[in-house]
């Protein structure tokens, strides 16, 4: 199908509409900043850092278990929830993506 003006349109609607880590990190910024009760976020900024920081381990090690001894779909999933608590703690601790980003940018000179 050729790409036109109209076809170009639907096709960023549709990307718009996946999830991408800068909107899961305003996300959880909003979260932390409103703490709705009955978040899931809002209960770990609740809990404190060492809870965060617990989290960030238990989904580290079960993404090295998956990648170990399942498919590709559980590794998927599990990176998922590495991600997600990952970006809980850099809330936590004020880092943003783009911090990331560019400590990555600085490896690759």
């Amino acid at each position: 199908m050729p790409v036109t003006r109209e076809t170009k349109h639907v096709s960023l609607k549709v990307i718009n509409r996946h999830m991408t880590i800068d909107k899961l990190y305003k996300i959880i910024q909003n979260r932390k900043s409103k703490m709705p009760e009955g978040s899931y976020v809002s209960s770990l900024f609740k809990a404190g850092t060492g809870r965060i920081i617990q989290k960030v381990e238990e989904e580290a090690a079960e993404i090295i278990i998956a990648a170990k001894n399942e498919g590709k779909q559980r590794i998927i999933s599990e990176a998922a929830d590495l991600w997600f608590h990952m970006l809980v703690m850099m809330t936590q601790f004020d880092i943003k993506p783009k911090d990331i980003l560019v400590e990555l940018d600085k490896r690759r000179r």
